[in-house]
């Protein structure tokens, strides 16, 4: 007889004994269970410990088992106190959890940020890891700025401005993002962002307690000209930016940008973190360098993560900054959690330089495509109105201009009730939003199922 079966009568006669005794009666012993059920002591305590977990049984050092209060009768806990203590909220903190949230079943998502479990390529990952898990030597402690050969392959990918030495190994984007803030910044400082810019900076930036400025954005990226007037107004030190495919809007730094937008920091005395999350997700094309490529004096930061072009569980990215600001950088990223997990490092390094690496892209790239026209075929039909003018070359969002007086907020609300998730725009501005906008991610479902989400989001729009 298994095991788990040997347990089930045991588990079985203490919850009769439980449902009919009162809170705090004791039960019967472990030798007694032994006796009665002609088990060994390993499956009794097996199953005292199952009901332990449910919260029905609770054992006592030196006493014996009991039976657990059931939860409407344990006393509840005073924790209005907190109030004073903790202070106000954050600013963005319940726009993340929304953000982030898991769509509930049956409800066709349009929001998010990463890719449908069917375009991550889970098998190959789960292999490299597996193979990394059974070396003993990942599991020892390497380098607080991650494996040198893992750190050499994102110097590559950012280009020739920057060596190995310069990169750090990091817990993800975001993780990678606050470090930054954390180690250029002081509370009170003041950052440029583009606006809309990626929700996640903006939360990342109230919580260092750091000024936002927004500085406009259109087809061809943010407006150099209107980026040296920030600098000039403000004196900001830091710009944060995602050149390629931005988040939300999908724009990319038009060509002849990049210089104008280098002289800006350059004539600041600033520094440009350069938010490279998307250079995976090219659909049409080649992308653009990195702007860190041509950089010769230290002024960009360069973040470049997998975890959107790969999986949510391959939290592994990279910054890479020269000079005094790379030190700064290192020193933050060893107080916030020493380092990186040897097997993931080394996995992802396995998986990056294989075959598969090359494959999940070309794959992920096509898939994508489809996605991606699927939803605009289904806008154009369904809700021409909404069909965006402009398209991005990359990334995973249409960023969609709604009818003027539109309530965004509301009508991510009707969706949801409706069955299908969508994001509403008003939460990427750091300052008011000049119009109403949505979100629509195409990743996150498949091809299929695109018209019947543009067809509920119809019916919602015109139930406000």
């Amino acid at each position: 007889m298994g095991n788990g079966n040997a347990v089930d009568p045991v588990v079985q006669d203490l919850r009769r004994l439980v449902d009919g005794a009162t809170p705090g009666t004791r039960l019967p012993s472990v030798r007694e269970l032994t006796v009665r059920h002609h088990a060994s002591p390993v499956t009794v305590a097996a199953a005292m410990r199952q009901l332990v977990a449910e919260g029905l049984i609770e054992t006592r050092s030196g006493r014996g088992t009991f039976v657990a209060a059931r939860p409407d009768e344990r006393s509840a806990p005073d924790l209005s106190w907190q109030t004073v203590a903790l202070g106000p909220r954050r600013s963005g903190e319940e726009e993340m959890q929304a953000l982030l949230a898991l769509p509930p079943a049956g409800a066709i998502p349009l929001s998010g940020g990463y890719l449908d479990p069917d375009l991550q390529p889970a098998a190959a990952l789960g292999a490299a890891l597996a193979r990394a898990a059974r070396q003993p030597a990942s599991w020892q402690r390497g380098p607080a700025e991650g494996r040198e050969d893992l750190r050499a392959w994102f110097a590559r990918e950012a280009g020739a401005g920057l060596r190995p030495d310069d990169m750090v190994i990091c817990q993800g984007g975001q993780a990678a993002l606050s470090s930054t803030l954390r180690a250029l910044t002081t509370p009170g400082d003041t950052l440029l962002v583009e606006s809309p810019t990626y929700l996640g900076a903006l939360a990342a930036a109230r919580a260092a307690g750091l000024r936002l400025v927004p500085v406009p954005a259109d087809a061809d990226g943010v407006r150099p000209d209107q980026l040296a007037v920030a600098f000039a107004r403000t004196g900001a030190r830091l710009f944060y930016c995602q050149p390629l495919y931005a988040n939300p809007h999908g724009a990319t730094l038009a060509v002849h940008r990049r210089a104008q937008v280098a002289a800006a920091i350059r004539d600041a005395g600033a520094f440009l973190i350069e938010d490279d999350y998307a250079r995976d997700l090219t659909i049409d094309g080649e992308p653009p360098p990195p702007l860190a490529a041509d950089d010769p004096d230290g002024h960009v930061i360069y973040l470049r993560s997998l975890t959107k072009s790969a999986a949510p569980g391959l939290r592994v990215a990279a910054i890479g900054a020269r000079g005094p600001a790379g030190t700064r950088l290192r020193a933050a990223r060893l107080l916030d959690d020493f380092f990186v997990a040897g097997p993931l490092q080394q996995a992802t390094l396995e998986f990056v330089t294989a075959p598969a690496w090359a494959r999940h892209r070309r794959t992920l790239r096509n898939e994508l495509r489809s996605r991606r026209e699927a939803l605009l075929s289904a806008l154009a039909r369904r809700l021409p109105s909404l069909a965006p003018q402009g398209v991005s070359r990359g990334g995973l969002h249409l960023w969609v201009r709604l009818p003027d007086g539109t309530d965004d907020v509301a009508l991510a609300a009707a969706a949801a009730a409706n069955g299908v998730i969508v994001f509403p725009g008003r939460p990427w501005y750091a300052a008011e939003a000049p119009a109403p906008h949505l979100r629509l991610t195409y990743a996150a479902a498949p091809a299929q199922l695109m018209d019947e989400a543009v067809g509920r989001l119809a019916v919602a729009l015109g139930q406000l």
